[in-house]
């Protein structure tokens, strides 16, 4: 039966109650890994990382080759080092607790930046004392304090911003704050805050394409319009000022029952191409390495966490966007395997490209990070 602010409550026999509203409670927790069900193109291989990371969620890698992991969840943010440099991480430390759902990882000039669901911090020259991390500083502490939507995705633009999302407080919603449904961008220091981006329901993922330095994000579709509708987004902003729809408008052409009369969707930039719908499409990367064929270099890859109210499921993959002329033309599966039978042993959250030209892909569901690589074989 419905609950207060869009919300769903389920009743179970053993007389539990849950309420959903947007994406269920996911308790932090390790599952079982099954490499061997991973598929890929032929010459692609996967392995493991690191493991026993529980909710590993958005990932930073330091100058000096540290990795930084971020936890919805939980309140903790880990340090990742593979010191001999055999691509199999050595040591895997928890560096900072009691943070509020610390997601977001960013790093810049020696310094960690960490985004809680209020406020960015820094931790400055963190490498040189990652067994005893210094005191953060506070560089903002002013976003909103609602936890729908209120964990962050945060990374640094090529002209040194940090760009920081606020999601939308709810399932769908309208709010007079400008800052909700939105990007939001800030001087390193915290200063020159601005609303680069709106109507963008909740994007956990975004990168800069490696020629033309334009935005590009993933955004969540709103839930409870049915299994096929409407769809995840992989949108485009070259400017700040544009506006991509939510609450009026979804995919760029399904108005939304309750808000679509209110505005046209004709008034909203449409995405750069649809996702699966609910499919949860998190972290995107391009391919900015020389390790995978030619064919993939300045691609888009996508991390689909999986949807969790589908009647059928979806995602629990890695997707490929392909860009011509700058734009996305088609849109396919690269990896699968991570759900077997409507069964899921894996959630794929975010994606990072190594040095070498490998991918890191973290997983909160398996508590792991994989990497994948191109090794044909001779």
């Amino acid at each position: 039966m419905p609950a207060a602010g869009g919300c769903i409550i389920k009743l179970f026999i053993i007389g539990m109650i849950i309420i959903a509203c947007g994406a269920p409670f996911h308790a932090s927790y390790s599952s079982p890994v099954h490499l061997d069900r991973i598929k890929m193109p032929e010459g692609f291989k996967i392995s493991l990382y690191a493991s026993n990371i529980p909710d590993a969620r958005s990932m930073a890698r330091g100058s000096e080759g540290t990795l930084f992991v971020g936890n919805r969840q939980a309140d903790k943010v880990w340090a990742v080092v593979d010191s001999n440099n055999d691509n199999v991480a050595d040591k895997s430390v928890i560096i900072l607790r009691g943070l509020t759902s610390p997601n977001g990882v960013a790093f810049l000039e020696n310094d960690l930046y960490v985004a809680e669901r209020s406020r960015i911090l820094k931790f400055p020259d963190i490498e040189s004392s990652i067994d005893q991390p210094p005191a953060p500083e506070v560089i903002y502490d002013d976003l909103p304090k609602k936890r729908a939507h209120g964990w962050k995705y945060i990374a640094f633009s090529p002209d040194n911003y940090l760009y920081v999302p606020v999601g939308a407080p709810c399932n769908v919603c309208l709010r007079t704050d400008p800052r909700f449904a939105s990007i939001t961008r800030m001087k390193p220091d915290g200063s020159d805050f601005s609303v680069y981006a709106q109507g963008v329901r909740n994007t956990v993922g975004f990168d800069w394409h490696p020629e033309t330095g334009v935005l590009w994000f993933t955004d969540n579709g709103r839930d409870w319009m049915g299994d096929n509708i409407p769809p995840d987004e992989l949108n485009r902003a070259p400017h700040p000022g544009m506006h991509f729809g939510f609450p009026f408008c979804h995919g760029g052409d399904i108005p939304d029952p309750k808000y679509g009369k209110k505005r046209p969707c004709t008034e909203f930039t449409p995405p750069a191409i649809k996702l699966g719908p609910h499919v949860a499409a998190l972290g995107m990367k391009f391919y900015t390495g020389t390790m995978f064929p030619s064919p993939y270099h300045n691609q888009i890859f996508v991390a689909e966490h999986g949807s969790w109210n589908r009647s059928s499921k979806i995602g629990y993959r890695i997707t490929l966007v392909r860009i011509e002329n700058r734009e996305a033309v088609s849109y396919d599966v690269f990896a699968e395997g991570w759900m077997q039978n409507e069964v899921a042993w894996g959630r794929p959250v975010d994606i990072l490209v190594m040095p070498d030209g490998s991918l890191l892909v973290s997983d909160d569901y398996a508590g792991v990070i994989y990497r994948i690589e191109y090794a044909p074989s001779s």
